[in-house]
């Protein structure tokens, strides 16, 4: 028996403009990142391209508060559980990591004065959590539900190639989770303390600011 295959009607196409401008904005402003310096400092390059124009994007053209797209604190109680048990699971991880030659000449070049470090990437990694957890996120799960935590996880994922291989084949899984701790407190705020905790730390010991034993 022949089964029906699911084709596309090109003369009945029915798409959301809402999806379209998300979708076509995002891999816009990832591409100009990617390419572009707008600044002596990357991480307000992110700022601008990541937090501020999906912000403008979502007041200006969509006429919502960015609230709804997980700029908020959200179920703060969850999400002190989830960061401290995201911290408490990653910390190995990265330890073990850090050991790896391939991480060690990533991150040799990104040693900062300890303050710097705290302050760079919490700048940088504010801009993608909102962009990749809260914009791409909740926009997507408007019409896709709990779907968008993985169909966001995809363009975290690729953000990432040119970083350690390791690090960038994790990304699938880590994105995923920060998507799901995102869904899960309807904040971006947790997965970015977790995302910043994980980054500083592994930039320290990479870079030997926090010797190895």
């Amino acid at each position: 028996m022949k089964k029906n295959i699911p084709t596309f009607d090109t003369l009945r196409v029915s798409l959301d403009g809402k999806i379209a401008l998300l979708i076509v904005s995002s891999v816009l402003l990832l591409t100009v990142q990617h390419y572009h310096s707008l600044t002596p400092w990357s991480s307000l390059d992110l700022v601008l391209l990541c937090l501020v124009t999906p912000v403008a994007i979502i007041v200006i053209l969509w006429r919502e508060r960015p609230a709804a797209y997980g700029l908020r604190l959200g179920n703060w109680r969850r999400g002190l559980l989830f960061t401290l048990g995201g911290i408490t699971l990653a910390t190995p991880v990265v330890w073990f990591t850090a050991h790896t030659p391939e991480f060690q000449a990533y991150y040799a070049l990104r040693a900062l004065p300890w303050g710097w470090l705290a302050l760079d990437n919490a700048a940088h990694l504010f801009s993608w959590e909102f962009f990749f957890r809260g914009f791409i996120l909740f926009g997507l799960a408007r019409r896709y539900g709990d779907d968008a935590i993985w169909l966001q996880a995809v363009p975290f994922a690729l953000a990432h190639l040119g970083k350690p291989e390791i690090e960038t084949l994790s990304t699938i899984f880590g994105g995923a989770a920060f998507g799901y701790v995102a869904s899960k407190t309807d904040s971006m705020l947790y997965p970015f303390l977790i995302h910043w905790f994980i980054q500083v730390l592994a930039t320290a010991l990479a870079s030997g600011m926090i010797k190895l034993v």
